[in-house]
């Protein structure tokens, strides 16, 4: 299983939130791409990135900062956060973006999203957020009635590249990886699940690689230092 850094940006800055609420940031890094700097040192084989305004007001706001981060990274970069028209996409594919996330768009423009994973074979992933099984969009702000894993297999059919699972009951609180959930995913799709929200120990970070993951986003944790990037990677490895 690889571990994953996420560098939230808000502002203009590296931030962390709790339970992804607006309001809620604390402030790790002045500048973004000091971040990813530090995890690219420290071992990282991939990056997740998120443009927090971007999935707020539903309008990247810190693309200039994602650029430069895509653009110098040596390893590869996810990015998400208010991607809602081809544009984006086309623009973050021709930085050097890995792999586009989409979430709102799911439920919001589902046909332009299908037509994404057309037009950008293998380039889509689907960012799945929720709440006791039910989707959540719009930074987190709605709770849909729509189920996370009927969505997850009905985007792999349609041609997702993969699902990033995000339980945002346990995001930045440091309560430890929701395992049930996680396998849950990794049961109902063939796609690599990643998970996020929660993972706060090395024992969450093997659980989670002996549930079959392909990978695991860690936040708080790691910038808290309550974890370091090699042990996470070291006990991803084991499975």
């Amino acid at each position: 299983m690889i571990v994953i850094p996420a560098v939230d940006i808000k502002n203009g800055k590296c931030v962390r939130l709790v339970e992804g609420r607006e309001g809620t940031e604390t402030t790790f890094a002045e500048d973004p791409a000091d971040a990813a700097r530090r995890w690219i040192s420290e071992g990282a084989e991939y990056l997740h990135l998120v443009d927090l305004d971007g999935a707020f007001q539903g309008v990247p706001r810190n693309f200039e900062k994602v650029r430069t981060i895509i653009e110098e990274s040596p390893v590869p970069v996810e990015y998400g956060g208010g991607v809602r028209d081809t544009e984006l996409i086309e623009n973050l594919t021709e930085a050097g973006a890995d792999r586009v996330i989409v979430g709102s768009a799911l439920l919001d423009n589902r046909e332009w999203v299908e037509k994404m994973f057309e037009v950008f074979p293998m380039r889509i992933a689907v960012g799945i957020d929720a709440l006791e099984g039910r989707v959540a969009i719009h930074g987190w702000r709605d709770i849909t009635d729509m189920d996370a894993y009927r969505l997850a297999s009905e985007c792999e059919a349609a041609g997702a590249a993969a699902v990033i699972y995000t339980d945002i009951a346990r995001d930045g609180l440091l309560k430890g990886a929701n395992l049930d959930a996680m396998r849950q995913m990794v049961e109902n799709v063939e796609m690599p699940v990643i998970a996020s929200g929660g993972v706060t120990t090395i024992d969450d970070v093997a659980a989670l690689a002996a549930s079959g993951c392909h990978g695991c986003i860690i936040g708080r944790a790691l910038y808290d230092g309550l974890i370091t990037l090699a042990d996470a990677v070291e006990a991803a490895s084991v499975h």
